[in-house]
């Protein structure tokens, strides 16, 4: 406190702001924008309708119609996922997406075919990580990595891709719960569903069975497929990554500047920036879009 008793620091004048009315005044939720109480007995649609048309509700919905105007028009739909899409138990859905044609291609990293495999295999799959650290049993599972492993060994030498050999196995294993999988689907649907691994990184890599050689072939082989599957990208088309937060984004934007290099022309309103958030930007209405021109 100063000598005087009041404080020796100067504050603002709030008499001099300027205000508004009300009425002249712009807001982003209105009354109408609210959820709908829902009847005993609704339908799915029905409980979606009556969601708020406000943030997160409101950019499902935008979503959801831009996979429809995609696939009604047959347009490309890519799915990028990570591991977690598998532990979630969200395969069935997509499943259903790649049956209906709605889905055209998917990519994931090792870890998305690890759970997806086991899934396939054995109807399980997640292990505690803590647990298996301490007593060096985390991703020891002899059946889960030499089948990975040997799939793709001769899928390799075959001059098949990592995800297309990997799926040709477990259909013609008659995995028990193949209906589950999605590399199985991928595999009777003639759906592209690339694997772009990362040395180190993946559970089959710590046994013996591994060959770095080959999972380098097959992932190659796959990086190329994939950016084949994003040269068909046009106006309209959807991008959808779930669950991966570094490998899926980093290998889009490399197969993006292939086909870019090769003449289907990508144009971003503005620079991409750097890692994850580059295949982030996105329009005021929620979308996020590239923009597609292909030359002659």
């Amino acid at each position: 406190m100063s000598k005087a008793g009041r404080s020796k620091y100067e504050e603002i004048d709030l008499s001099r702001v300027k205000t508004f009315r009300m009425a002249d005044l712009a807001r982003r939720v209105d009354r109408s924008a609210f959820a709908k109480p829902l009847r005993a007995g609704a339908s799915l649609a029905e409980f979606i309708k009556s969601m708020p048309d406000i943030l997160a509700a409101e950019e499902l919905r935008q979503f959801a119609r831009h996979v429809a105007d995609a696939a009604e028009s047959g347009k490309p739909v890519i799915v990028m996922f990570g591991g977690h899409v598998i532990k979630t138990g969200l395969a069935p859905l997509l499943i259903e997406l790649m049956k209906r044609r709605v889905i055209t291609a998917l990519a994931t990293n090792g870890s998305g075919t690890i759970h997806d495999t086991e899934i396939a295999l054995f109807g399980r799959t997640s292990e505690d990580v803590a647990e298996g650290l301490a007593d060096g049993s985390f991703g020891m599972s002899r059946d889960t990595a030499d089948f990975i492993n040997k799939s793709i060994n001769d899928g390799a030498d075959s001059g098949l891709g990592y995800g297309e050999a990997l799926g040709m196995a477990l259909s013609s294993a008659n995995a028990p719960y193949e209906r589950l999988s999605l590399l199985v689907n991928a595999d009777r649907l003639n759906i592209p569903l690339t694997v772009h691994a990362a040395l180190g990184t993946d559970i089959n890599h710590q046994h013996p069975s591994a060959d770095g050689a080959a999972i380098g072939r097959a992932s190659m082989r796959d990086f190329r497929v994939f950016a084949n599957e994003v040269g068909k990208l046009r106006e309209g088309s959807v991008v959808l990554n779930i669950g991966s937060a570094v490998i899926m984004p980093e290998v889009f934007l490399k197969a993006l500047t292939v086909a870019r290099n090769l003449g289907c022309q990508f144009r971003h309103d503005r620079p991409l920036p750097t890692h994850a958030e580059r295949t982030r930007q996105t329009h005021p209405d929620g979308r996020q879009e590239i923009q597609l021109h292909r030359t002659p």
